[in-house]
This record gives structure tokens, sequence and C-alpha cells, in this order.
């Protein structure tokens, strides 16, 4: 997916930039860079692979040799980024978080009206950036610019752009991603996890509405857009799933969402029956643990951790592409608690199911260990399209998912017409795909958070939550 973080403050600000995106680690594997600009340097930028170095290591030297009072970085799970742009709107550095489905559409139409070149990266593509830059450029203003290239992508597009007078923002316009802005003494800072600005001493001044525009300022907030709250199409799966505990969106912190979940998902088990004789509740680290305290503090079943997740050389910040070696290294950070697994009965709570794939190893590892039974919650209802909105829990077909995978074979292309049906665990195809889930997996039983139960443990309005991923609906 990606993060940003920036600041413009009375005082050099690099070395909170510098922290503030690192603190974004958690949400991309691939690059990081940082912006700066003073009037001594001018704009100063560097970018790097973060593929087997985490963001710190990468960028304290430059860091270091950078500053300003005006600074900006990501963390990207696709193109390099912050760029900078030459165009009628002066020198600026942008940077942007979503995704455009309409990539190559938009790139040709650009091309056939002469705009002849465009700088490529080694892949030959356009960075996305670029060609957001390039889309602003039609208009007059940079307002108007930005308006114009988030209403002409099919996706989502939210932006930080830093120019010589402060930090443009701009929120996707139906806000599945957040953008909130902080305040200290010194100025304002933007992330788009609080927490992250809370431990540089900077406290929560406001979020950005879905399409608000504003710019920041050492001095101040301006808004030079007013957004639209109806338009809120906010993320589910930020806090099932993406979301790092200590973040809030919307005014719910992701960590207490977790654990109401586990709640919900344990009154549901005991008021139909469900509720299987086990020894322990367990979450697969990390997202699925508070999920499984709460569905322990409401069942009465003890909570333990069978296996601890080694993570000192592997955190999720920076595991392989490769699918291959990321199923490999998933298995090897598996450390046994033998005393909690040997002939027990096991409840595990995951956050989601996606491919299968490595919840498959996850129990092998754990009957390998001795373990008489494994059971399996998820924490949110099946997953059944790839998001097409953010850039993550994407495929290449939606048959890549477990339960599509599983309809597909029951029914044919037919079967999407039965989604919700399978996504009900009272109905005979919802039973259908927990029974195959089972088999294929190897679980005792498994059941899903329902839409609704997931919906009310983050406690927002139905409408302003996106839920596409689960339901395909936008």
């Amino acid at each position: 997916m990606g993060g940003f973080f920036g600041a413009a403050s009375k005082n050099d600000c690099v070395t909170d930039v510098f922290f503030g995106i690192d603190y974004h680690s958690h949400l991309g594997t691939k690059r990081g860079g940082m912006t700066a600009y003073s009037e001594e340097k001018g704009f100063q930028r560097a970018i790097h692979s973060i593929e087997n170095t985490p963001f710190r290591t990468k960028f304290e030297n430059d860091a270091s040799g950078m500053n300003g009072r005006l600074c900006m970085g990501s963390i990207s799970d696709s193109d390099p980024q912050p760029i900078l742009v030459r165009s009628k709107f002066g020198i600026y550095a942008v940077c942007n978080i979503g995704i455009i489905n309409n990539y190559e559409e938009l790139s040709q139409e650009l091309l056939n009206n002469d705009y002849a070149n465009f700088e490529t990266m080694s892949s030959g593509l356009i960075n996305s950036s670029a060609l957001v830059g390039t889309l602003m450029a039609q208009k007059n203003t940079m307002v108007e610019g930005i308006k114009y290239a988030q209403e002409r992508i099919d996706g989502t597009l939210s932006l930080a752009i830093l120019t010589k007078e402060g930090i443009i923002l701009a929120r996707d316009r139906c806000g599945r991603l957040p953008i909130i802005v902080g305040r200290r003494d010194d100025g304002y800072c933007f992330a788009l996890e609080s927490f992250a600005f809370q431990k540089l001493g900077y406290t929560t001044y406001k979020e950005l509405e879905p399409g608000e525009i504003v710019m920041l300022t050492a001095d101040g907030c301006e808004t030079l857009e007013k957004g639209n709250p109806a338009n809120m199409k906010i993320c589910s799966f930020l806090w099932t799933y993406y979301g790092y505990p200590n973040a809030v969106y919307e005014g719910v912190t992701v960590e207490t969402m977790r654990t109401r979940n586990g709640e919900i998902m344990a009154e549901i088990d005991k008021a139909n029956g469900t509720l299987p004789d086990v020894d322990y509740i367990c979450g697969v680290p990390d997202s699925g643990v508070p999920h499984a305290i709460g569905y322990a503090n409401k069942s009465g079943i003890p909570f333990a951790r069978p296996f601890i997740k080694y993570t000192p050389t592997w955190p999720r910040s920076f595991t392989p592409q490769n699918q291959e070696m990321r199923n490999r290294i998933a298995k090897m950070k598996l450390i046994p608690v033998h005393e909690l697994i040997e002939g027990k009965k096991l409840l595990f709570v995951d956050d989601s199911i996606v491919r299968g794939t490595q919840m498959r190893e996850t129990v092998e590892f754990l009957y390998e260990n001795g373990a008489k039974e494994v059971h399996m919650r998820s924490a949110c209802p099946p997953v059944m399209y790839g998001c097409k909105y953010l850039n993550f829990s994407r495929s290449n077909s939606d048959l890549d998912l477990i339960a599509r995978q599983i309809i597909h074979e029951n029914e044919g292309e037919e079967g999407v017409k039965y989604i919700a049906e399978y996504s009900n665990s009272r109905t005979e195809r919802g039973k259908h795909l927990r029974d195959e889930i089972c088999r294929r997996l190897k679980l005792t039983s498994l059941e899903f958070q329902s839409l609704e139960g997931t919906e009310r443990a983050i406690g927002l309005p139905p409408c302003n939550l996106c839920t596409y991923c689960w339901t395909g609906k936008k």
C-alpha cells in the first residue's frame, strides 16, 4: 500500500520526518524516499530500495545530510517517491498513495495529446506521480489540477506536494485512506498513522475530510478546498489488518476495534452453539492477536501463545516479494512453545483468509508439533474480490482467492451471483465454503466474522465504510 509523513516547521524538521516515515514502515516493502527544501540547499532528495534493509538503516546518512523547515517522505509498495517536478506551477516534490487502475489509458491519452515523452522507470513504466503531475498541469491552478487528476483516475489518489511555500495535502475523494494533521508549538505535520507524530510531540489537529485540500506551513493549516463527509468510504480492512495497533482513524483506535471484534465473534459462536471445546484461544501474530484476546475474554477460555514469531531479522515491513520465499520465511519465523501445543485443542483467530497459503503452512506446523485439533476464526468475512481501490489484498485474478476458487469449482461463473450466500454460514452454500476450506487447510472447524459484526466492531455508519473486498459493492 504505502504511507507518507511530512512537516512544516519554524525549525529544521528533517529528523522528525525521518522518524515519522520510519513509523510507517509496516505499510510498504519496496521503496522509501525523503525530500527536504531549504533556501540554502534548495530541494534535496533521496530514494532507496527497502526490500532487504529497513528504512532507518538506509536513510540515516541521507537524513543527516539534509536540512530544511519543509520536509516530507514516503514508504511505497510501488513507484519511487517523492519525485521532483518542474511545471507551470514551479518546482515541487510530489508523492501519492492509492492506485490508478486506468494508468495505461491515461498515459496513452496524454501521449496522443502532444505530451511527446515521459521520463520512465527502468521497467519502462511512467512513474505514477509523474502521470499525476501531467494531469494537474491541464488546469490553471494547482488546486484545480489536483481535483482534475482525482476525477480522471479510476482508483484512489491521495497526494502530498512539497513546494517552496509549504506542503499541499489532498485526501482522496472517498476518504478510503486517512490523512491526519498534527500540531506542535513550532509547526504542523501530517501522517497516515497518527501515532507516528504523537511520539514526536505533536497532538492531533484535524483529520482531513474526503476530497479536502489544505496547505501546511509553520504558521497554520489553511483549507484550500472543502471536503465532503458524505462521500466517506474509508477502508474497513485498515482496522482488521493493515493499520498499526496504536493508529486512530475517524476516532476509532485499531487495537480497541480488534479486541471488540473478537468479543463479537465469541458472542456469535456462543449464541449459535458453535463455540468449540478447546484448551486455548490463540492469535496468529501479529494482527490476529488482539482479535483473539477479545475472543478469549468473552468466551472465558484462556488466551495463550503456542508459538512466537521471530522478528528481529524478519519483520513484516521487509519480507521478500517472491511468494515462494515469503511462504518459507513465514514458516521459519514460527518458533513453537511445545507444552502449549502438544496434545492440545487450539482455536486460532487470524485477521483474514485470503489465498490460504500461509495459513496452510501454519496449520501444518501446529500438527507437526503435536496439536490435537486446530480450529480457526477469521476476523473478517471471506475475501471475495481483490482490492481495486488500494494497493493491497490485490490479485492477478479473483480466482487466486481461496473462497472464489471454491465457489468457481462448485458452480463455475454462475457462482458469483451467490457470493452473499457463500459468506453466510447459515446457508447451504456458506456451509459448503467452510467445509471445503477446512478440508483444504486441515482445520477442525472454521468460521468467519460477519459483515454486520465487522461494521459493529468499527462503530462507524456502514454507509461510510468500504467493504468492496468482501461484498464487491462500491
